[in-house]
């Protein structure tokens, strides 16, 4: 970022901070995308609780974000493996946070595995979990019962420009992967898994490009939204696959299981918009396929009379060219810190919650004013 942009950035933090800000902190745990611009959030929920660890997205590092942070804050490694045995999880906890109100402010639903022990165990006290994604949102709405308040901003009306601009993002990626091998979007069919908010930007976006899109959903409702915006929508996922030369996986959940794989028709380029673990059952492919790197971020699966290309491993396909969504994605970083300033008020029951329309028209306007000029 520019000298110039860090400081508009601080500036708006600042101010943001300073509308929600608690009348009691509690400590806090991050999970972030630890992107270049990050540092500026980290500082902002620094500042309205006593922010214990940061744990950054494993494919979304940036080096530089990391070192910056790192001067204030610990900076842990994250994996799912870590907070899905509770033993594991607790001691984490108390090495960190030991008999403290602690919020988690979560992307992708790494705490909800063992949440509830964690609520009954831990020395302290579990104040409650923020959620950014519509995938982790999901992971904790699964639970038999929530032990505690689940704020989450997945479904938020300011999320809306970011769900856009991620799909602007993560075509053009696929576009340029697929470039960078010769192939080319125009006259290679796509299927889109999943018609959710990027989904649908994704198909939109792709028909845009002269793009032929079929949609798959699990979800009657959103196949009817489909059809109604004039895509085809797939009866089956197994006859989707055969006739697709691209497949783009936005569901947050298992797009491709292990045995979807060989459907796949010849040549054909699959990509996510999330974390390979999230999407794809890669582990359970069949073994007899090889895997082969052909090109910059493309991986070749094979085996005798069948291959398929993967893209950047199977992880979030627009993170190979920064994923930015520009300042938007501020919007929804201030209704977290809104959603901090919930949490710590203690009056919220378990079960999940949304920030009020009055603080998500307190964000937008404070961000406007700074980043509308």
């Amino acid at each position: 970022m520019e000298s110039f942009e860090r400081a508009r950035l601080d500036a708006y933090f600042t101010k943001i901070a300073a509308q929600f800000n608690p009348t009691e902190q509690t400590a806090s745990f991050l999970v972030t995308h630890l992107l270049p611009e990050r540092p500026g959030f980290v500082r902002a929920v620094a500042s309205l609780s006593k922010l214990r660890a940061v744990l950054p997205k494993p494919k979304s590092i940036s080096p530089a974000a990391q070192r910056e942070v790192e001067q204030t804050v610990p900076v842990d490694t994250l994996s799912r493996e870590l907070f899905a045995d509770t033993d594991t999880a607790l001691d984490y906890f108390e090495s960190r946070a030991a008999g403290e109100p602690v919020a988690l402010l979560d992307v992708g639903g790494y705490f909800a595995p063992t949440l509830t022990d964690l609520h009954e165990r831990f020395s302290g006290q579990v104040a409650g979990v923020i959620e950014d994604t519509e995938n982790g949102h999901r992971r904790y709405e699964h639970l038999d019962k929530l032990p505690c308040p689940v704020i989450s901003v997945a479904r938020s009306p300011l999320k809306d420009p970011e769900d856009f601009l991620v799909g602007q993002s993560v075509v053009f990626s696929t576009e340029a992967v697929m470039r960078g091998r010769g192939d080319i979007l125009h006259g290679r069919p796509a299927l889109v898994i999943g018609f959710g908010k990027l989904g649908s930007s994704i198909a939109r976006l792709l028909h845009a490009k002269g793009v032929q899109v079929t949609v798959f959903d699990i979800d009657p409702v959103r196949r009817t939204q489909a059809l109604s915006q004039g895509f085809a929508v797939a009866r089956d996922r197994e006859s989707a696959l055969t006739g697709a030369g691209l497949v783009l996986c936005a569901t947050g959940a298992v797009s491709l299981h292990g045995e979807d794989f060989p459907h796949l028709r010849n040549g054909a380029y699959v990509a996510t918009v999330t974390s390979s673990e999230d999407e794809l059952e890669l582990n359970r492919l069949p073994d007899v396929y090889t895997r082969t790197m052909v090109g910059d971020h493309v991986t070749r699966y094979q085996t005798t009379g069948h291959y398929f290309y993967l893209a950047n491993g199977g992880n979030a396909v627009n993170f190979l060219h920064g994923a930015s969504v520009g300042p938007f994605i501020f919007l929804v970083q201030a209704e977290i810190l809104a959603a901090l300033r919930m949490l710590t008020r203690g009056d919220l029951d378990p079960g999940m919650h949304e920030v009020s329309a009055a603080d998500r028209a307190a964000v937008a306007a404070t961000w406007l004013s700074y980043f509308n000029r």
